[in-house]
Formats: structure tokens, sequence, C-alpha cells
């Protein structure tokens, strides 16, 4: 099993990464009251040093009323929380690594009780006044990462959160221009956002976009339903100024459509010609579903990541659950010490190591 293709260096604009591996994005909370800690700092800094190629933060939310439903999770404005991010972007240079903020609204996502009264923005019930604002809340967010020295940014577009609720004809049922009966037309909101997050960072700066076809409300939800439904959705987002879609799926292996065995990565790259990321269940043997029921998963072998990797499918491989566990993951693959390798324990979402 060659792993040439894991670490091949990688260069998009002016992003140039080692190996192909991306620190999945997820959610840690321990942000006190927004603001980013030496702790946080020290957790990305030992994944640069451990080789990871790309990290992208867990994500952090931009200025706008109910834009998390948890208290510690991390905010991307005011003067604290942002020296906090300076403190992380610099742990990560100094040890060798790269990274980029994700940028993030939940939406109408009520999930904790640390906000019991706090009414969610909902994509049905914004204002336009609502929608102009966040659109250049999520631009400020954008100008803040490139000018702490972050190396690419990432917009949170998946899962059900708020742009995803633009996207999905069950949470969208606007009637004005934000609306609309196709998944072209309910992507305006995300297509205005990615214009002003470009105006903003300028042309040289990587965006990445996260989507998925699941929701965290509906695990079979599909909003493209065909290739040609899904060139419609990402196409407009690649003219705004996406340029790399990261690209999320519960299992990676499974195939997008009927007829071919490419998954949500390959689809992308075939449709937009955009480098792609590719997500899910990387290196583990379930899903990430069992992690939030008490489960762990055991490490498994990477043979069908390497073929579709190596056959070009996608460009980069983004690994979440088993870099919690095994913070040295990266070395331990590159060295072939994979019996060194943790299985992941699902006590590794409350801690930080």
């Amino acid at each position: 099993m060659s792993l040439d293709a894991l670490f091949t260096p990688f260069t998009y604009k002016n992003l140039h990464l080692k190996n192909r591996i991306v620190m999945a994005p997820m959610t840690r909370a321990q942000s006190d009251n927004g603001v980013p800690t030496k702790q946080i700092a020290d957790y990305y800094a030992r994944r640069a040093a451990s080789e990871v190629g790309l990290i992208l933060s867990e994500g952090t939310v931009i200025n706008r009323p109910a834009s998390k439903n948890i208290q510690n999770i991390p905010d991307f404005y005011g003067t604290e929380a942002l020296n906090g991010w300076k403190n992380v972007i610099d742990a990560v240079h100094q040890n060798g690594g790269k990274m980029g903020p994700q940028i993030w609204h939940v939406g109408d996502t009520r999930s904790s009780p640390d906000y019991p009264t706090i009414e969610m923005e909902k994509a049905s019930t914004m204002t336009l006044e609502d929608i102009q604002d966040t659109i250049a809340q999520f631009a400020a967010s954008a100008k803040s990462a490139k000018d702490l020295g972050f190396d690419v940014l990432e917009i949170h577009g998946a899962h059900g959160y708020l742009i995803d609720q633009f996207f999905w004809e069950v949470t969208n049922t606007r009637t004005d221009e934000y609306g609309g009966k196709t998944l072209k037309e309910r992507s305006k909101f995300a297509v205005d956002i990615i214009k002003a997050m470009r105006a903003a960072v300028g042309p040289d700066f990587t965006i990445i976009i996260r989507l998925s076809q699941w929701k965290q409300q509906d695990y079979k939800s599909r909003l493209a339903t065909t290739p040609a439904e899904m060139e419609e959705w990402l196409l407009p987002m690649k003219e705004a100024g996406v340029d790399i879609f990261h690209c999320s799926q519960r299992r990676f292996w499974e195939p997008e459509f009927e007829g071919s065995d490419l998954n949500f990565a390959g689809w992308a790259k075939k449709l937009t010609g955009q480098p792609t990321i590719t997500v899910g269940s990387v290196g583990l043997n379930g899903d990430f579903m069992g992690a939030f029921a008490g489960q762990g998963s055991e490490k498994s072998d990477l043979t069908e990541l390497l073929t579709r990797l190596d056959r070009q499918d996608f460009d980069l491989v983004a690994v979440g659950r088993a870099l919690l566990s095994d913070y040295e993951w990266v070395k331990k693959v590159k060295e072939g010490n994979f019996d060194q390798i943790a299985d992941f324990s699902a006590e590794s979402l409350a801690v930080l190591y």
C-alpha cells in the first residue's frame, strides 16, 4: 500500500501544504465565554507539530444574535476572542502548521440549555435587514481571519446550520429572492455571503466551503438528487469565489449517484474543476453517529481511501475523530506504524489533549 498520494505536497494559489491531510473541524465548546484559551492553542499546535497538512478549526461564530447554541463555542469577532485566535495561529505557525478558521452561524438549532431564552434565527423568518447584516458579519470575520495571519478560511455551509437551512426546501419557505423552488434559487444566500467574503480577503486568499447532502435534522436528506442539480448548486458558488469544496459524508466510500462509484467529493471535483476535500469516517470502522451515542471505533486500513486519492477523485482528505484520539495519527501513518495508532474513544469528544 503506497502512501505517496497522501504525502504529496499540495499547492493552490498562495496555499502550500506539506501533505494532503486536513484536520476536520470538530466542535469542542471549551472556549471560555467564546474566547480561545492557551489550552485551545496547545491543542491545535500539537497537531501542527505532528505533521497535519492543514488544520481547520472548530466552528467559530459571527457577530449575530444566537449565532451559537452553546456558550463556550468560540467567537470570531471582538477584541478578546480575536486576540485568543491570534495566539492560536501563532502557535500553529511556530510548530510548522497551516490553519484556517471555520466561520459559522448555527441558525435554528436549539441544542443546549445554555440558551433557553434566545430565539434562534431561522432561514424562513429573517428579515432582509437581518440577512444583509449576517452577510456583512461573515465578511467581517473573513477579513479578521486574513488580518490575523490565517492561511485559509472555511465557511460552514453544511449539516443543517443556517446557510444549509437556506439551501434546504424544508427550512427555507421564503417567497422573496432568498427563497425559491429550486436549489439554485435557494443558494442565493450562500452566494452573496461568498461574494462578500471574497471581496473582504481579496483574490489570492483561499476560501473553502463545507457542504453536505445530509442534515442533522434528517440524515437521509439530499439537496441534489442528480449530477445536473448538483452542478447548478455548486457552479454559482465557484463563480462567487469558492476555491475548494469540502464535501461532508458520514462514510467517504459511499457513492453519491447511481451508475458511478464517485463519492460527493469526486462529483464536486468533476462538475466544478475545483479541488475538493473528502471526509467521513477516514481511518475508522464506524461513523461519527456512534460517537455521539458513546460508542468508540476501531482503526481501519486506508486502502480504499488511497485508491480513490491515487486516481485523483479528490485532492485532500479530512480526518476528524482519529485525530482526536491520537494527535500523532499523521506521523504514525507516514512511518507505517499502524499498529501504534490509538482506536477512537468517545471520551475524547469531551477532552482537549
